[in-house]
């Protein structure tokens, strides 16, 4: 069976101070202190501006040999999809240091809701695919109608992994499918705050929610099936105001024991 990694999408909140983090603890030791705690984490601040190689390794620096890094594709590649090939082999770059210390886990490619399915829009994953080969990476779909047997085989084809979400079930979200594609098995937790989804003044309410034993116990089965079948799986929380993250990362983690998967 593989390993299951099990973390949070980013790490580097303010308001973790207090429920995680220590008040005394500098910013610059998080990830460290992090990292005692749990195995990987998702790098999304590579979304947001171009990474490059002397952050991320200063970041697989401060963690122990066994750590993986998932990191983000930034939103030229994936949400304006105006990244030039030169773009590619920047973002190539920057991850040398994960990739030399065997340290990098998967690229999380993901797409907005916009994003539907179309012949531009399979060309620009198939041109993905080509400029990011040999990396291993997944792929996010936000719109429900990406649901379908050709998209499953067109990632599989691509050697390109599906990541699996826990969301608000509204129209046009995609359903908390278990689906492997690819080597590697991906589940994102965006929490089930339906009613702050749409209707928001800041990006944080969105995820502004705390999963029950009952809620993660749904994904028992699925994360065991892809464990059964993937060369290792990654299950991320992404419902990070005020740590709830980290306390349902904890709490899934414990379950994943309990179960025999971890």
């Amino acid at each position: 069976m593989a390993h299951v990694y099990v973390g949070t999408s980013g790490y580097s909140y303010d308001d973790w101070v207090g429920p995680f983090y220590p008040a005394d603890l500098d910013k610059r030791d998080f990830l460290g202190y992090y990292a005692r705690v749990f195995d990987a984490v998702e790098v999304n601040y590579t979304y947001y501006r171009m990474p490059d190689a002397a952050t991320l390794g200063t970041m697989a620096n401060r963690v122990g040999p066994d750590f993986s890094f998932a990191v983000k594709a930034h939103s030229s590649m994936t949400h304006e999809r105006s990244a030039e090939e030169g773009a590619f082999e920047d973002y190539r770059r920057a991850l040398t240091p994960l990739v030399e210390q065997g340290k990098l886990g998967p690229v999380l490619l993901q797409f907005p809701w916009s994003f539907k399915p179309s012949r531009e829009a399979v060309g620009w994953i198939r041109r993905m695919a080509a400029l990011l080969e040999g990396l291993p990476a997944v792929v996010e779909f936000r719109n429900a109608s990406w649901i379908r047997e050709e998209a499953f085989k067109l990632l599989d084809s691509l050697g390109l992994g599906f990541c699996c979400v826990d969301q608000p079930q509204l129209w046009g979200l995609v359903p908390p499918i278990a689906r492997l594609t690819g080597d590697i098995g991906y589940v994102r937790f965006h929490g089930r705050n339906a009613r702050k989804w749409w209707k928001h003044q800041q990006a944080w309410e969105r995820y502004d929610y705390l999963y029950s034993r009952e809620e993660l116990s749904e994904w028992m089965p699925k994360v065991a099936e892809l464990a059964g079948k993937a060369q290792a799986v990654y299950a991320f929380f992404n419902n990070h105001y005020q740590a709830q993250a980290v306390q349902n990362a904890m709490l899934f983690r414990d379950m994943l024991v309990e179960a025999g998967v971890l």
